[in-house]
């Protein structure tokens, strides 16, 4: 096979993905876009767990699915349709909607917890193409997928079936989300680790508290601002008022400017301070102090509660937890 026939093929395959894609898009606009409408109301009047299951392909979709849901505010997990039964199906609550994803409906290893669905009275939702099919004539809400040709080239390995399965999944997920409210804050709580888990990190996490503060009084001399600055490690000194208030900093460019303009040691420091610097709230995320630090290009930044300084963030603790 020649390059230029498998790059035919790579370019085929994303170009009938995505017109699976743009058909579901356009599904959305009509009756399936009702019936996903309906599947959000039915998940949110129940207590319990979204309970994903599929069989082969469509189950390692239905993984991903249980686990977008679960980490984005609405608690679900995956039943493999074989150990359901053989004691899985134990695993289903009857406040749980089972989520069951089958292209043609017919997977027979499904059978089991159709029926135990229909028995105990668990909402079923399906994801299939046909809905005369044996999961989607069983299911409560069928969410009747485009029948479009898959990019296999003999019709054969599930890839824009489980393409626009996957995008379905998202969108019933992100649509709970939405509806439940599901906030930064509670995102951090379910992603404490890796990148996302420091992006979604506050300021009031990170920062170094007041015992390292570097600070002086409005009526110090440069040199006793220089003083503090040096004791600390932060490269910069916040400047305060009678009530505690910060109202500048001096940092090295402000000495160096200083000292070039042929002031004193004894000079006020309030003369030559940066005035009304940039400040973080508590409750900033550490990939907005990030951008905020990248885009004024200052290595450290004063964290203010009342306009009072309670800590200080330089840009070495943002890049070691690996806020990028």
């Amino acid at each position: 096979m020649t390059e230029s026939l498998r790059r035919q093929t790579l370019m085929r395959t994303i170009q009938l993905e995505a017109e699976g894609l743009n058909a579901l898009h356009a599904a959305l606009a009509g009756e399936l876009g009702n019936a996903v409408l309906r599947a959000v109301d039915l998940v949110l009047a129940h207590t319990g767990r979204m309970v994903v299951t599929g069989m082969g392909k469509s189950g390692h979709i239905g993984r991903k699915i249980a686990a977008t849901l679960a980490s984005t505010g609405t608690p679900a997990h995956f039943v493999h349709p074989a150990e359901a039964s053989h004691g899985d199906l134990g695993m289903i609550g009857r406040e749980d909607v089972v989520l069951a994803l089958s292209w043609s409906g017919e997977a027979p290893e499904l059978a089991d917890i159709i029926a135990f669905t229909r028995r105990f009275g668990v909402p079923l939702i399906a994801i299939t193409s046909r809905a005369e099919s044996a999961l989607g004539a069983a299911a409560d809400l069928p969410l009747l997928l485009p029948n479009m040709p898959e990019a296999c080239p003999n019709g054969l390995a599930p890839t824009t079936s489980t393409a626009m399965q996957l995008a379905l999944g998202d969108a019933l997920a992100m649509c709970l989300l939405e509806a439940r409210g599901f906030s930064p804050e509670d995102f951090r709580a379910v992603h404490p680790g890796g990148k996302l888990g420091s992006q979604l990190k506050r300021a009031r996490d990170m920062m170094h508290g007041a015992d390292e503060l570097p600070l002086v009084p409005r009526t110090a001399t440069l040199q006793e601002a220089i003083i503090e600055m040096t004791s600390r490690r932060f490269g910069v000194t916040g400047v305060i008022d009678d009530d505690r208030r910060l109202v500048g900093v001096l940092t090295d460019g402000d000495l160096r400017r200083a000292l070039q303009g042929g002031h004193g040691m004894d000079r006020a420091v309030a003369e030559v301070m940066t005035a009304t610097p940039l400040a973080a709230a508590p409750e900033m995320l550490a990939a907005d102090l990030l951008r905020m630090m990248n885009e004024q290009r200052i290595s450290s930044m004063f964290v203010l509660e009342k306009g009072m300084p309670i800590g200080i963030l330089h840009l070495h603790d943002l890049l070691r937890i690996g806020v990028r």
